[in-house]
C-alpha cells in the first residue's frame, strides 16, 4: 500500500492502524523502563541487592537501548519502521523471559540489557512512522499521542503491578510480559501497512555521512543536551528513584508509594497528551515550541526544587513532577523539522543516544551516591537523596542556560 501525501487527512481506520501497534510497542517500552521502582524492595530481598545493584541494574537497560540507537537511525531510514521495531521486539521478549528465571545479578543484568536492545526501536519507529504519514506541523501532537501510551505503560507499572505481584510474584510478570511483547511484535508485522517510502538507494557509508552531518551541527548541540539531561533525570527518578524516595524520605508503605507513582504516572500521560496539544496550538499563533519545551523545562527544575526542599502537599508535586517531565520530549518534533525528512530516524536517535547515554551514568550513579548513606533501620538516609536529586537538578539547569541563546535566536 502506497501512502497518500503528508498534507492528506488519513482516513481513521488507515490511522488506527498505523498509531495502534506503534502505541503498543511504545506502551511495554515505558512499562518496562519504570516497573523497577515497584518492584526494587522485591528484588533487594529475594536476591539481596542494594542501592548500586538496583541502579546498575535498572540502567542496563538504558545502556543496551542507547548503544544501539546509531545502527537503530540507519535501519529505520533504510527498511522502515515496521520491519524494525517487529523484529527487535523479539529480543525484549527474550531479554524478559531470561529476567523471569534468573536467579542472580549477571543474569538479571543480560536479560535487562536485552529488553533493553529490544525496545529500542519502540519510541524512534514510531516518530519515523509519523514523519512519513504525517504534516510536520502536527507532528508534535501525534507524537505526544503515541507517548501517551508510553505513559500508560508506566502508570501500569505502578499500582496495577503491585496488586498483582500476590498473584503472579515477579517473576510471573516478566513471564507475562514476554507472551505480550511477541504478540505485539506480530502485531506491528501484520496490521502496519508499509509505507510508500522507499528504502535509500545511498550505501552505509552514506547514512553515515548523513549521522556525522547531525552530530556536527550546531543546531543539535545547543537543543540536544537541555532534552538529554532533563529526560534521564526524569526516567531516573520516576523509573527507579521515585520509590524509594517516597519509602525512605516520605515514610510511605510499599502499597501507598505505589499509588503515589500511579497518580505521577497518570500525570505524565496528561503531559504527552498536553504538551504536544498545547505545542501545536499556540505554533498556529505565532509562538514556536522552543518556546514551550523550554517554558515546561524551567517549571520542572522549579518542581524539583520543591520536592528536595519537602514543600507541601507532596503529592501535588508528584502530580506536576510527571505532567512537566514530559516537556524535554518536545524536542524530538523540533530537530527533526530541523533536518531533511530522509534524516529522521537518524536525528531522532542521535537525541536518544545522547539521552540514554546520561541516563545510564545518571540512573547508577544515583544509586552509587545513595548507597553511601545507609539508614540504620534499613533503606537509606535523606541525606544521600538530597545529594543524587539536586546533581540531577544541577545538570539540568546548566544545560538549560546553554540552551537560551537558541531561544532567543529563534523567537527573534
Amino acid at each position: 500500500m502506497s501512502n497518500p501525501t503528508r498534507s492528506q487527512k488519513l482516513p481513521p481506520a488507515l490511522l488506527l492502524r498505523i498509531l495502534l501497534p506503534f502505541a503498543a510497542g511504545y506502551f511495554l517500552s515505558y512499562l518496562y523502563r519504570t516497573i523497577n521502582a515497584v518492584l526494587s524492595p522485591y528484588l533487594a530481598t529475594e536476591l539481596r541487592l542494594d542501592a548500586t545493584d538496583l541502579g546498575l541494574l535498572t540502567s542496563v537497560y538504558f545502556l543496551t537501548f542507547g548503544a544501539f540507537q546509531l545502527p537503530l537511525g540507519m535501519l529505520l531510514d533504510r527498511f522502515g519502521p515496521r520491519r524494525v521495531e517487529a523484529t527487535l521486539l523479539l529480543f525484549a521478549a527474550a531479554g524478559a523471559g531470561l529476567f523471569a528465571i534468573s536467579h542472580g545479578l549477571t543474569e538479571l543484568a543480560i536479560g535487562r540489557g536485552l529488553i533493553g536492545l529490544g525496545v529500542s526501536a519502540c519510541l524512534m519507529a514510531s516518530f519515523k512512522a509519523f514523519v512519513l504519514w504525517f504534516p510536520a506541523a502536527r507532528l508534535p501532537a501525534v507524537n505526544g499521542w503515541v507517548m501517551a501510551a508510553g505513559g500508560l505503560g508506566a502508570l501500569a507499572a505502578t499500582a496495577p503491578v503491585e496488586a498483582i505481584l500476590p498473584l503472579l510474584g515477579w517473576r510471573g510478570v516478566f513471564a507475562s510480559l514476554a507472551t505480550l511483547t511477541v504478540a505485539v511484535a506480530v502485531a506491528l508485522w501484520l496490521t502496519v501497512p508499509e509505507q510508500g517510502h522507499h528504502a535509500p538507494t545511498s550505501g552505509w557509508r552514506e547514512q553515515w555521512r548523513g549521522v556525522a552531518e547531525i552530530f556536527s551541527s550546531p543546531v543539535f548541540w545547543r537543543i540536544a543536551p537541555s532534552s538529554a539531561v532533563s529526560q534521564a533525570a526524569f526516567m531516573a527518578i520516576l523509573g527507579l528513584w521515585a520509590g524509594p524516595w517516597l519509602r525512605d524520605v516520605t515514610g510511605l508503605d510499599k502499597t501507598t508509594a505505589a499509588n503515589s507513582l500511579f497518580w505521577a504516572a497518570a500525570a505524565m500521560v496528561a503531559g504527552f497528551l498536553g504538551m504536544g496539544q498545547v505545542t501545536y496550538r499556540l505554533s498556529r499563533h505565532g509562538i514556536p515550541p522552543l518556546v514551550v519545551a523550554t517554558s515546561g523545562m524551567a517549571l520542572f527544575m522549579l518542581v524539583q526544587l520543591a520536592l528536595l526542599l519537602k514543600l507541601e502537599p507532596s503529592w501535588s508535586l508528584w502530580v506536576l513532577f510527571g505532567f512537566l517531565g514530559t516537556a524535554g520530549t518536545l524536542n524530538y518534533a523540533i530537530l527533526t523539522q530541523a533536518f531533511p525528512a530522509a534524516l529522521a530516524g537518524r536525528v531522532n536517535t542521535a537525541l536518544n543516544l545522547l539521552l540514554f547515554a546520561v541516563a545510564f551514568t545518571g540512573q547508577w550513579g544515583m544509586g552509587a551516591i545513595i548507597n553511601r548513606w545507609p539508614a540504620a533501620g534499613g533503606g537509606y538516609a535523606e541525606s544521600g537523596y538530597r545529594l543524587a536529586f539536586g546533581l540531577a537538578l544541577v545538570g539540568q539547569l546548566l544545560t538549560w542556560l546553554w540552551l537560551l541563546p537558541s531561544l532567543r535566536r529563534r523567537s527573534a
